[in-house]
């Protein structure tokens, strides 16, 4: 090693790759990387939330389209119609004067059997009170079906609130329909975004 004339070494001066540490351009793509990936996962998490209170609420918009057809298309056709709930789905019904009984609607791709997108689940109140239901239509043949909701070609509708939702401690999406077809949704548990 090589002293200067004034007898201080230069060896402080001189150093090696593995002394020197990273290089601020180094550090700066580290914590780029890092916030991309922080970023995704906090936006999928995101996404993830958003998407089961989606269902719910896109099931429940679906049944009140559904129901304000029937009220139409009672009133036009002077026909009695009636829906039947089950827990994972519902199923339309139009009432046959010359049998006396309630059939499945017909030749109708729209008014078929409905059930709910999977982990959903319905409850059905008349006056405020639940209405046990069967699990799904497939837990056995109904050979006398008996609609708990009629929407009858006078334009009214069997007052109920429907509730559809993922669990029983979450969210859920109700819709109430008043006696004179008037139908509403409301949302309860959702926290606020």
């Amino acid at each position: 090693m090589q002293t200067l004339a004034t007898r201080i070494s230069n060896r402080s001066r001189v150093t090696t790759a593995a002394q020197r540490g990273f290089s601020l351009l180094e550090l700066l793509v580290v914590v780029a990387i890092i916030g991309i990936i922080v970023g995704a996962v906090l936006l999928s998490a995101t996404i993830v939330g958003r998407d089961r209170d989606r269902y719910a609420e896109q099931e429940t918009q679906r049944l009140r389209s559904l129901i304000d057809l029937l009220h139409e298309e009672s009133l036009m056709q002077t026909r009695d119609y009636g829906v039947m709930f089950t827990e994972t789905g519902y199923r339309f019904y139009v009432y046959d004067y010359k049998t006396l009984k309630w059939t499945e609607v017909a030749g109708d791709k729209v008014l078929k059997q409905h059930a709910l997108a999977q982990q959903l689940n319905l409850v059905l109140a008349l006056e405020d009170r639940d209405v046990p239901l069967l699990p799904d239509f497939d837990e056995q043949e109904i050979k006398n079906p008996e609609p708990q909701v009629m929407v009858l070609s006078s334009g009214e509708i069997t007052p109920f609130s429907a509730s559809i939702y993922r669990n029983r401690d979450g969210g859920r999406y109700i819709l109430t329909a008043a006696a004179d077809g008037n139908l509403e949704i409301t949302e309860d548990g959702f926290d606020v975004r």
